[in-house]
């Protein structure tokens, strides 16, 4: 979960605790993911403890995420209507509303993240009208990128996914080739899936989500067929997530085939606009382990596991680095570091050994010449019934599976 998004988790959670939304209630919570995660945690550390964690997916039911059961979505009928409440923090909440009254649920849902904005199913005055201003502030950004790069196609990444972005950077020069098209810019959210734009030679310009999400609608709305949206998750385009209710397709294969539509063999670009970094001589070369256990889509890795390899490390004599960013705390015994995306594989390859939390920054340093480790809880990809490792095994890594997390 992003910074924005956990600041309106928590700023909508505390609403609620000031409003005694949750007192004598049954609280559920809808959808098994890291969003829903992070607001479990949060409500634990506040004193109220979910009944459940809600989930369509039958392959997670005999999954416990820190005392809390995943159960199907009937349970919440099964309790007093009038002293339950079911929070939602992922990003379907309009489907998962939309079942839960079909179910017969009549307690209160309340909405903790506003993921998806665009999707409000009313016809009250008020709706229409704030969907209205919302799409003329789409055309209006829409405009506004076109003036700052007349005449180049666009491209609009949803997500702030630097993951999603390094595999779409990887196959776009074929897609580009095949539509002979040559002047684009690629807009994403935030610098650092800007940053990563910019190592494979792109020019990119960098949106707030909001603006994203806008500038999605309007070209939705218009059919504009000078912009395309390379994703597979969202409603805009083609729901090529569906075929993983079927068959099992790793990410980078969705892209590759599903997305742009190229053969099943065809090889991914690698990054030509990589730079070394400038403090190199810092790092013992070949004697040092690089931690990076952060992740904003991931579900966090037990302390234990990451105290057990620091200790394993430092008995052989290596220096020990956790990559950081923002204000994010190194592990406790290792030295903090911040390093550019560009200028990662450099600080990689000089300390020879990586291992972290499998995140999108695993795909920007996927060539490094070292020892690397792609650490996966034991979880399921969405709603599906495949793994996270089988979504996201990476060649020539470790990919190591916590099992019984």
């Amino acid at each position: 979960m992003d910074k924005e998004h956990y600041k309106e988790l928590v700023a909508n959670l505390s609403r609620l605790l000031d409003a005694q939304a949750f007192d004598g209630m049954k609280v559920y919570l809808f959808g098994h993911c890291n969003a829903t995660e992070v607001l479990a945690d949060e409500m634990l550390a506040r004193g109220i403890q979910p009944l459940a964690i809600l989930d369509n997916n039958k392959a997670k039911y005999s999954l416990v995420y820190k005392g809390i059961p995943v159960c199907p979505p009937k349970e919440a009928l099964e309790s007093d209507a009038e002293k339950a409440v079911v929070c939602i923090s992922a990003r379907a909440y309009a489907s998962m509303a939309k079942q839960l009254r079909g179910l017969g649920f009549i307690g209160r849902i309340e909405k903790i993240v506003d993921y998806d904005s665009f999707a409000e199913y009313s016809t009250s005055p008020e709706t229409i009208e704030k969907m209205t201003e919302r799409l003329h502030r789409g055309q209006s950004g829409v405009e506004r990128v076109k003036e700052k790069y007349p005449g180049a196609f666009r491209l609009y990444c949803p997500f702030r996914a630097l993951g999603d972005v390094f595999i779409m950077m990887s196959y776009l020069p074929y897609y580009l080739e095949k539509r002979g098209i040559v002047d684009y810019v690629v807009c994403v959210v935030g610098n650092a899936c800007a940053n990563v734009v910019r190592m494979f030679g792109g020019r990119a310009e960098s949106l707030t989500q909001r603006e994203m999400d806008e500038q999605i609608q309007a070209v939705i709305y218009a059919h504009d067929t000078t912009a395309f949206i390379p994703h597979q998750d969202r409603p805009y385009v083609n729901k090529l997530y569906k075929a993983l209710y079927l068959k099992k397709i790793p990410l980078e294969m969705i892209y590759k085939c599903g997305v742009f539509g190229l053969p099943q063999d065809t090889e991914p670009v690698q990054p030509t606009q990589l730079r070394i970094y400038a403090k190199l001589d810092e790092i013992p070369a070949g004697k040092s382990v690089i931690f990076s256990p952060y992740a904003k889509s991931v579900s966090n890795i037990p302390e234990s596991f990451w105290k057990d390899r620091i200790d394993a490390y430092r008995r052989r004599g290596y220096t020990l680095f956790t990559n950081v960013s923002g204000d994010e705390e190194p592990l406790e015994g290792t030295i903090s570091l911040d390093v550019p995306l560009a200028e990662m594989q450099s600080v990689v390859e000089r300390a020879g050994t990586f291992i972290g939390i499998r995140s999108g920054l695993c795909d920007v340093i996927r060539y490094a010449k070292a020892e690397k480790t792609a650490v996966y809880p034991d979880v399921y990809y969405s709603d599906t019934k495949w793994k996270m490792e089988e979504m996201y095994h990476l060649e020539r890594w470790n990919n190591l599976v916590l099992k019984n997390q």
